[in-house]
């Protein structure tokens, strides 16, 4: 179902300005107001697109080592 929704030309442009290639104006209103669904983090698993993966598990490797551990008492 859909609606007719009026916008300024100002609402407009910042809409569109936005939105990014594969949305739809509706998506942008859902993605900004944070109702969109949200995904599991497993359907991120392996999907990893970027060159720097060496880089960046570094970083997450030394940001880990520089982490103060704590001991518990039980």
């Amino acid at each position: 179902m859909t609606k007719v929704v009026s916008l300024s030309k100002k609402a407009y442009q910042t809409l569109k300005d936005l939105k990014r290639s594969n949305e739809s104006f509706s998506d942008v209103v859902l993605r900004i107001s944070g109702t969109k669904q949200k995904k599991s983090i497993l359907q991120f698993a392996g999907t990893w697109n970027g060159s720097d993966i060496d880089e960046v598990y570094s970083k997450v490797k030394k940001d880990r080592e520089q982490s103060a551990s704590r001991e518990i008492e039980i």
